[in-house]
């Protein structure tokens, strides 16, 4: 191993202790004056079973966030990204949810972040509740969605970044430009990848969930929200990084604990894994077909990056094949549609539906 990534590793401890000794000797100074002030809770979306839910949120001071508009300039934009990432966060409070009946408690750390734990005595049924969370000792409450999976035929696992969202990852400069001056309107989906997630989660009665996990920063959660809503992509928990205490376990580490964690929530759930070539998607999905034989349906990965020359990539195929696992270099979203029609994960009218909305987007591209 290079002699600076050992010396990296060794570090890494270190580096830790003392971010958290910095956060602490911050939140020891400032949190008692931030929390007199006026709180806002940011909630996300909470995620489980019948008998066991969590749902994660954050307290915050204040922010003052122009709704997105599809003609918004870039500089308007840039603003309020500069503004989602200095958020102020605030440790310390205590909070209060209601689900269904039932009351769960937590208290916000350094950097602002609770999670409840629900477990009802009486089982949920499956599809989409709704939580109320509020912070003890003062008026008003915030509502949070929660998704509760009962009956799927299979969950799908995500990545957003250049997977579902033009990003370009592939370069820096350009991923810079349409990450910091874009919002949820003008921020582009690959075509069709909207038909194609929602011939997968089938909506209905026993849908078939789906989670997202991606690299971007807790900050920019109410836009990837509002983007997957107003392109009509299915909803689903989003499982973002914080960029103090995450960051120190890379992009490979973190992705790999968030789908652990989903794995074992739901340990008779078959999975479908969704990523690009951008980053390290096929690495970390292969593993998970290592460490849970026949828990992986197919493994779809978009191809940004001519992975097809990749001679790694080609070895990672054909170890993932071994383990009965189709890893698909996916172009576009009709070739990932297509493997997908053929193992019985959408239907033909799927299948059709991804075909028809790939035919709309390129007829009304610009020449």
């Amino acid at each position: 191993m290079n002699p600076a990534k050992i010396a990296f590793k060794a570090a890494l401890p270190l580096i830790e202790r003392a971010t958290l000794g910095v956060d602490r000797a911050f939140s020891n100074f400032i949190q008692p004056r931030r929390m007199k002030g006026k709180l806002i809770l940011q909630m996300y979306v909470g995620w489980g079973t019948p008998g066991e839910v969590e749902l994660t949120g954050r307290v915050l001071l204040p922010r003052d966030m122009t709704p997105a508009r599809k003609g918004d300039p870039r500089w308007r934009n840039f603003e309020n990204i500069v503004r989602r990432l200095s958020s102020r966060e605030v440790g310390g409070v205590k909070v209060v949810g209601v689900l269904d009946g039932q009351s769960a408690e937590g208290t916000s750390d350094v950097d602002g972040y609770f999670t409840l734990h629900f477990a009802p005595p009486v089982p949920l049924p499956g599809g989409w509740h709704e939580a109320t969370v509020s912070i003890v000792g003062r008026e008003g409450h915030s509502r949070a969605r929660v998704q509760v999976v009962e009956r799927a035929k299979f969950g799908i696992i995500s990545d957003l970044d250049d997977t579902v969202i033009q990003s370009d990852v592939t370069s820096i400069p350009r991923m810079l430009t349409t990450v910091l001056t874009g919002n949820a309107r003008t921020r582009t989906p690959f075509p069709g990848v909207g038909a194609l997630y929602r011939a997968l989660t089938r909506d209905g009665q026993e849908r078939n969930p789906i989670f997202y996990v991606s690299s971007s920063p807790w900050n920019f959660f109410d836009l990837l929200w509002q983007f997957l809503d107003y392109r009509r992509i299915p909803l689903g928990p989003l499982f973002l990084r914080n960029w103090g205490a995450d960051l120190l376990k890379g992009h490979g580490g973190y992705k790999h604990e968030v789908i652990e964690r989903i794995f074992q929530r739901f340990p008779d759930l078959k999975f479908v894994l969704v990523g690009d070539s951008g980053e390290k998607d096929p690495a970390i999905y292969a593993e998970i077909v290592r460490r849970h034989p026949g828990r992986v349906l197919a493994v779809y990965i978009r191809d940004i990056s001519e992975a097809f020359r990749d001679e790694s990539i080609g070895q990672l195929r054909a170890e993932v094949h071994k383990a009965g696992v189709d890893l698909v270099l996916a172009s576009d979203s009709l070739t990932a549609a297509s493997h997908a029609m053929a193992l019985g994960l959408i239907t033909p009218q799927g299948y059709r539906n991804v075909m028809s909305s790939l035919a709309r987007t390129y007829q009304t591209a610009p020449n």
